[in-house]
This record gives C-alpha cells, sequence and structure tokens, in this order.
C-alpha cells in the first residue's frame, strides 16, 4: 500500500479524511503557547491575537524527530509514504522531512511542492489520484514533482497589514495600496511568493477580474479539479469567485476550502485565491 501525507499547510479541509491523507501539523506560536494547526487553533484565534497585539503569530516545522515519529507507523504497517511539503522556501518543513526519510531505507519518499496552500494541496491530491491508480510510490514522486512548474498559486489579498507585518512589503507600500485600494495578485514563482499584477477598486471588482484574467491566461488546464481558496472571506466574494470560475472554466469540480492557521497568519482575512494545475 502506498500512504499519501502533508504537513498542514496543504488546506484540504475534509478532503484530508475523504482522501485518508495524513497530516503532519505545522506549529503557530502566539505569544508563549504553541498551538498545533488544524487541530487546537483557528484562523480566528489568529485575528484576536493580531488584533490585541499588532504582530504576527510565528510558525515552526516540524523537527527531525518529529517527523520520524510521524512516519514511524505507516512504514511498520508495511505502507510506503509519499510525503508532500511546502516549498523549501517558505519553511523548513520539507528539509527536515527529508532527513528524517533517510531512517526508513527508502520507504518514504519526499516531495518539494514548490507551492503552499490548495497549490500544494493540488499535488497532494493528484498523488492520492495516481495512488488509487495503482502507481508506484516512486512515479507518483516523480509525476507529481514534473507538474510542480504547471500549478497556479495565485491570490489576491484584501489588505497588506498582514504582509507588512510579516516584511512582505514596505510601510508606504501598505499605506498605499489601502487608501487607493490597491490590491496586488501574489503568487508563487519557482517555490517563492512574489507580486506581480496590482487590481484596482473594491475586492469584488478586483477578484472579477483576476479570474477573467486567469482564463485568458491559461487557455489549456487540468479539468479534474480546482479549488477556491480563502482566509475566512466574505461569503458573497466566495460565491462570485465560484460563480465565475463555473462560468469561464470546465472544471470537473470546483473545491472551496478555508486556509488554515499557518496560511491565514501570513496573509490575513478576506484574501482569495483560485488555484488549479495547468496543461
Amino acid at each position: 500500500m502506498i500512504k499519501i501525507t502533508s504537513d498542514s499547510t496543504c488546506d484540504l479541509g475534509e478532503y484530508v479524511g475523504r482522501r485518508n491523507i495524513g497530516i503532519m501539523p505545522l506549529s503557530v506560536i502566539l505569544g508563549d503557547k504553541s498551538y498545533r494547526d488544524g487541530v487546537d487553533i483557528t484562523p480566528q484565534d489568529i485575528f484576536d491575537f493580531v488584533a490585541k497585539t499588532g504582530q504576527l503569530p510565528k510558525t515552526a516545522a516540524p523537527s527531525i524527530g518529529d517527523y520520524e515519529e510521524f512516519f514511524a507507523p505507516f512504514v511498520e504497517a508495511g505502507d510506503d509514504v509519499v510525503h508532500f511539503d511546502i516549498s523549501a522556501k517558505s519553511s523548513s518543513s520539507n528539509t527536515y522531512a527529508v532527513e528524517a526519510a533517510k531512517s526508513f531505507g527508502g520507504k518514504v519518499r519526499v516531495v518539494d511542492t514548490k507551492a503552499l496552500s490548495s497549490g500544494q494541496g493540488l499535488l497532494v491530491m493528484k498523488g492520492a489520484d495516481l495512488a488509487e491508480e495503482g502507481v508506484s510510490a516512486d512515479e507518483i514522486k516523480a509525476r507529481t514533482e514534473a507538474l510542480r512548474p504547471l500549478v497556479n498559486t495565485s491570490f489576491i489579498p484584501d489588505r497588506l497589514d498582514y504582509l507588512y507585518k510579516g516584511g512582505r512589503c514596505s510601510r508606504m507600500a501598505m499605506y498605499g495600496a489601502n487608501i487607493l485600494k490597491i490590491h496586488p495578485l501574489i503568487e508563487m514563482d519557482d517555490g517563492q511568493l512574489v507580486a506581480d499584477k496590482k487590481y484596482r477598486g473594491g475586492m469584488d471588482k478586483c477578484i472579477t477580474n483576476y479570474i477573467r484574467d486567469l482564463a485568458e491566461k491559461y487557455q489549456s488546464y487540468d479539468r479534474t479539479r480546482c479549488f477556491v481558496t480563502h482566509s475566512s472571506a466574505d461569503r458573497e466574494l466566495v460565491e462570485l469567485a465560484k460563480k465565475l470560475v463555473g462560468e469561464l472554466f470546465s472544471f470537473d469540480e470546483i473545491i472551496e476550502t478555508v486556509a488554515g492557521s499557518v496560511i491565514t497568519g501570513h496573509c490575513g482575512r478576506n484574501t482569495l485565491g483560485v488555484l488549479f494545475i495547468a496543461e
């Protein structure tokens, strides 16, 4: 048997249980207390902490020992493990997982997704698809790694406060964007977050133009699934995004997921992205 696992930043929601995916939580640290992403902390806890302290939470990757304990039961049960991690340029999670895998004699393969959130989740789900088809662990690793450059991981933040607090934009850029209603397109480029095109206006207008631009850019894509992932965004905004994706694309499945505490802690409330695999 092949066991598909991931760290908690894949933001797969209920699909973790539905696809029997093993999850290794990252830690989210609020003040002097540490919590496990997706286990004993919620995005609302993040919003409350930032509003009260003016500081972003800290995050920490599992240790090598944590990963060894995580992988051991699957290997002992006779499974081969294919594990997916948030981009190595965003966290040490991948580095520690790779080191821990050395203890299991080739039974654990680790994939640096070069993505985050449900961009990472797309590769996790593809790995689960391939495992169900009877594809070998080595082939799952090779085929999902080959897809990495084709994963569209992008999103539009409502405000830049969290990005500023995290050192990802300047104070001037934050104030200018918030006053002028400028919303940058943030996307992954070879495992790193970069700012690209800027949209201006209310979030409904920006999300509409963002999705139209995606449809124009990606004429050919894997129709299996698409994620509409958001950080506790307004319901009207989420429904608008899902409606537009349904009109402009032809996905077999449009999945809504809510970003976990690690991702929320970096982007803030009302951020929304449409993520899928191109061809």
